[in-house]
């Protein structure tokens, strides 16, 4: 059967064919619809982690116990879960483990630009990197049975283009695979110095016969067509170059770590000028120059992710390319949804001046005009470490205590350690965790703090406050964060506190509790005076007409929040009704 996947469906589906049996993430766009998608096969146990470390350590533990396994994150999360992996290219599998990184090149929801195929090169073990769904899907069988041929984990990189752009997919039966036990072997597994140094030779001898693998593996494609043109590339860049060069030839890498330097140079022999293209960092060109081959490299941008007009305006600057339509929209900035849980205590923040150190999720759009509530954001958890250390550096000066604001999901992911760390060394910093019921901005996936698993079912719902009291807090609050004047209240008591306190937003996020929605509201012009306090909020569903010098509210994005009527000095927001102008 042949159907159209996405690149993060397929993954999914390989999973299913390649008779994976335990699946341990953590939610990141591109990667998060890849581990979403287990939950079509009941055969598979899939869970949500709090971490990507953990989630390879789950994974790892599989492994040891004889099942294949499998864990998938973006390429922030790979520096996450990059302690277990280092020592797991040591330690090896018993049954096949493969982690599936997702690169973000064009940061279109990552906050840098990171090149993963540098941890193939950092771990010494093998990567692959489809180029279409097909790929993806059989790829990652093929993972497997490298993992299990060669004893090691197997990375596989993905892009965004490739997790969310469609192509066909050959659906097959699911492969019985032999399934072992769980391996007694202390020498392999505990890595003592003792036992490490033996296996780091173990190591290099692997990536000694990965390459010679590699060599002759058929997954690795030469498309000999024109002698004078000719490209080294993988992945989606693949596919630009075909459609760009249709009549070139190309060297197809599926192993983007180790290459397979003989084939490659056999394919320079063939044709006359080869150029290599790949995305980010010139990975490809250093491996080859530092084997000693001549391959031409254009000057193509290191920053942003590559398209086919790109590589058109490099290759055929005198001839016309197709216009970029991109270019003539108008902009689109982000923005906390209309209704937003977080804009209440943003509002107040702002209007407290408070200097805040901020943390991963769709509550970071809080930095964007007219809020400019967040004055820093580095990594998942950074929040909570980063004001501890503002606070300490500033010598107990209170009156410029920081303030963290962390996400209820981050806060489980990395948040804990940095409000453990502020704990025992008697921090004074003011945290705020924003509960809004779920990880929102992965696209709603569920954690400890809901109750329920990936598979939907109910489970135990850790309690934010009784968490915070066994790890020593004396001083916590919770707020309606839509409640703008107690916010205010509470971020001014706790702010000026010479000890570590907590505040802790209790409203759901629209879009994982609906009842949170209510009518919507609507200007009454007679009493608005135009003194744009409302627009401070930052609401979609909020615009100001100029030439009637008036607010206005489109009630098909108003979801009934009431924020605008609390910061309203005039009176001039009520419910909606048929009878307003």
């Amino acid at each position: 059967m042949i159907t159209l996947l996405s690149g993060n469906e397929a993954f999914a589906r390989g999973a299913y064919e390649a008779n994976v049996k335990v699946v341990s993430s953590y939610p990141g766009t591109p990667s998060t619809e890849i581990t979403e998608n287990l939950r079509n096969y009941p055969l598979i146990y899939a869970e949500w982690a709090v971490n990507e470390k953990v989630a390879l350590e789950v994974a790892a533990g599989a492994s040891l116990a004889g099942k294949r396994a499998m864990t998938c994150m973006k390429h922030v999360g790979l520096n996450v879960a990059a302690d277990p992996l280092m020592t797991l290219s040591y330690t090896g599998v018993n049954g096949g483990l493969v982690i599936i990184v997702c690169d973000d090149p064009g940061m279109h929801s990552s906050q840098n630009e990171q090149d993963s195929r540098h941890y193939a090169m950092f771990s010494k073990l093998p990567m692959l990197e489809p180029s279409d769904s097909m790929e993806a899907k059989e790829f990652l069988i093929q993972a497997f049975e490298i993992s299990e041929k060669f004893e090691c984990p197997v990375l596989i990189r993905s892009t965004t283009r490739l997790s969310h752009s469609k192509s066909k997919v050959e659906l097959k039966e699911q492969k019985i695979t032999k399934e072992g036990n769980i391996e007694i072997n202390p020498d392999k597994w505990v890595m003592v110095p003792a036992n490490a140094k033996k296996k780091h030779i173990i190591v290099e001898e692997r990536l000694k016969q990965l390459q010679i693998f590699f060599e002759t593996a058929e997954i690795n494609k030469t498309e000999l067509n024109s002698k004078n043109l000719g490209f080294i590339c993988s992945g989606i860049i693949y596919q630009y170059v075909k459609e760009v060069f249709p009549d070139a030839s190309i060297f197809k890498l599926a192993a983007v770590y180790p290459l397979p330097i003989k084939r490659i140079n056999e394919f320079l022999t063939k044709v006359k000028d080869v150029y290599i293209i790949e995305e980010l960092d010139p990975f490809l060109e250093r491996e080859l120059r530092a084997e000693g081959l001549t391959v031409r490299t254009p000057k193509r941008p290191i920053c942003g992710e590559m398209s086919p007009d790109i590589i058109k305006n490099i290759f055929l600057k005198n001839k016309k390319t197709t216009k970029n339509i991109y270019n003539d929209l108008p902009a689109r900035p982000p923005n906390l949804c209309a209704g937003c849980a977080h804009r209440g205590i943003f509002y107040a923040i702002s209007k407290l001046k408070l200097f805040v150190t901020g943390d991963i999720g769709c509550y970071t759009l809080g930095y964007l005009s007219p809020l400019n509530a967040i004055h820093s954001c580095i990594c998942m958890g950074a929040s909570i470490s980063m004001a501890h250390g503002i606070d300490k550096a500033t010598d107990g000066n209170y009156s410029k205590k920081a303030v963290a604001v962390i996400g209820d999901s981050t806060f489980l992911h990395t948040g804990i350690n940095g409000l453990i760390n502020a704990v025992y060394n008697k921090g004074c910093s003011t945290v705020i965790i924003l509960d809004n019921r779920t990880t929102a901005m992965t696209g709603h996936q569920d954690n400890p703090a809901t109750g329920i698993t990936l598979k939907g079912e109910s489970t135990y719902k850790l309690n934010f406050i009784e968490l915070a009291k066994a790890l020593g807090l004396k001083n916590i609050t919770t707020v309606d964060p839509t409640d703008v004047e107690k916010c205010i209240t509470i971020l001014k008591e706790e702010t000026n506190k010479d000890e570590l306190s907590l505040i802790i937003t209790t409203k759901a996020c629209l879009y994982a509790d609906k009842s949170v929605i209510s009518n919507p509201h609507s200007i009454e012009w007679d009493k608005c005076t135009g003194c744009k306090l409302c627009l401070k909020l930052g609401c979609p569903a909020i615009s100001f007409n100029i030439e009637e010098n008036k607010a206005s509210i489109d009630i098909t994005l108003c979801t009934g929040c009431t924020l605008c009527v609390k910061v309203c000095k005039f009176s001039a927001i009520s419910e909606y009704t048929t009878n307003d102008d």
